[in-house]
């Protein structure tokens, strides 16, 4: 089923004028937040928005979130903590004014940013433990279970307990890797890399390698379905979507591809109960595809200069918002 045929829900979508290009969204609770690169982040509560000027001399380079806060990264060295209050607060600043390169948040309130080769992970008490990677830390995810921080780097990627005195230990593979994240179950760990592919390791029983090639551009967004069993990403003219419900995880398994269309995915997100999966392309697209019989919703059509780059589900999965790189936004509302 092409986009254009596909039934719409457009009329269910109200915009949101965000004003400058969205580097993320991300859901507290009922509120809508979106980062944005003139280093503000709109806080959108029902049919009203405020700006908070969390990085107010520079962009925000980096994002990541949980259910009651946000925490931003900025090209002024500063990592700033925003909650349903809409107050901003830093909370921890690079040395030298370092740009912040990644960002990841523990459930335990605690966080981890980059900097260059310089990775600081800080506990919910504010404990701060610093490693120095072998190469600029381009990617940073915690554990599904722990206090453990996966790095990404040239040539593979360190795992690493914050609190053991034990260095981390590095999983090899030659390469640029960019971005990283563990599988729900905590037994892969996949990164994305510089040469228009995804690697991966499995952690339980072997230590095996997975080689996930072929796409004809850098894979810059992925996102897990939530039963683990899939993850999806971009970087094609579709989303390939691998499988991951196995012990050998895709090793000799082709992936499905969802939402062919003439124009390259730029980000995916997995609806967090239902087997859907949202999909922004680089023409300014939005489909939703139901993977039990691959039925697909129109949410946005293309629109020109208006790349989708950032898409967040609540936490209920009846709302999704999206931010392009232009500065429009929206909120999609499902009917029923």
């Amino acid at each position: 089923m092409s986009a254009t045929a596909a039934p719409s829900l457009t009329s269910h979508v109200a915009p949101i004028e965000a004003g400058a290009h969205v580097t993320a969204a991300h859901w507290l609770k009922d509120a809508l937040a979106l980062a944005l690169g003139d280093g503000t982040v709109v806080l959108q509560r029902g049919d009203s928005g405020e700006r908070i000027a969390a990085h107010p001399d520079g962009a925000i380079l980096a994002a990541a979130g949980d259910a009651g806060r946000l925490v931003t990264g900025g090209d002024d060295g500063r990592v700033v903590e925003i909650r349903g209050d809409g107050r901003p607060t830093e909370v921890a600043a690079a040395a030298n004014g370092a740009w912040i390169d990644a960002l990841a948040v523990h459930p335990d309130g605690g966080l981890a940013f980059s900097a260059g080769r310089r990775v600081v992970a800080r506990d919910a008490k504010g404990r701060e433990r610093t490693f120095t990677a072998p190469s600029s830390a381009r990617g940073l995810a915690f554990a599904p279970k722990g206090y453990r921080l996966a790095v990404a780097h040239y040539n593979g990627a360190s795992l690493w307990y914050p609190n053991h005195e034990t260095p981390p230990e590095v999983i090899e593979w030659k390469g640029s890797h960019i971005d990283v994240t563990w599988s729900p179950d905590g037994r892969f760990v996949i990164t994305t890399m510089q040469e228009n592919a995804l690697h991966g390791w499995r952690l339980q029983p072997d230590r095996g390698h997975m080689r996930m090639s072929g796409y004809p551009a850098k894979v810059r967004s992925t996102a897990w379905s939530a039963d683990g069993h899939w993850l999806a990403t971009s970087g094609a003219e579709a989303a390939i979507v691998w499988p991951f419900d196995s012990k050998e995880g895709p090793t000799g398994k082709a992936p499905r591809e969802c939402g062919v269309r003439p124009a390259r995915v730029s980000r995916v997100a997995f609806h967090p109960k239902a087997p859907v999966l949202a999909i922004g392309y680089e023409d300014g697209c939005i489909l939703l595809v139901r993977f039990t019989d691959a039925s697909e919703l129109l949410v946005r059509p293309a629109a020109k200069g208006s790349a989708v780059s950032a898409l967040a589900w609540d936490g209920r999965g009846g709302r999704l918002a999206f931010g392009c790189a232009d500065g429009q936004a929206g909120l999609l509302t499902l009917p029923g």
